[in-house]
């Protein structure tokens, strides 16, 4: 998590992180287009639950709860940052 968390002062992120903790590298550097795009084609229950928090984020309820059932996951009952540092964690 911290050698996570010290990317973020780079200017992009490192080629070989898995392409959830580049979104989420994008997420926290201010660039949601970005980290959405990165996820919103792909159909693992990662990158539902990080497209569940994008639309969450961006204040989407109706949608973000729909990508939290597709990952079979309740909604997430925290703030924006703590969502962020679980999945951060998790990935």
């Amino acid at each position: 998590m911290i050698e996570f968390r010290n990317s973020l002062q780079n200017r992009q992120p490192d080629d070989s992180l898995p392409v959830h903790l580049q979104s989420l590298w994008y997420d926290a550097n201010g660039n949601w287009e970005k980290s959405h795009e990165l996820i919103q084609d792909l159909e693992d229950v990662d990158s539902a639950r990080i497209h569940a928090y994008l639309h969450r984020k961006e204040g989407d309820q109706g949608n973000a709860l729909y990508w939290y059932r597709r990952a079979g996951v309740p909604a997430f009952n925290g703030s924006l940052e703590d969502e962020w540092e679980y999945l951060v964690g998790e990935l």
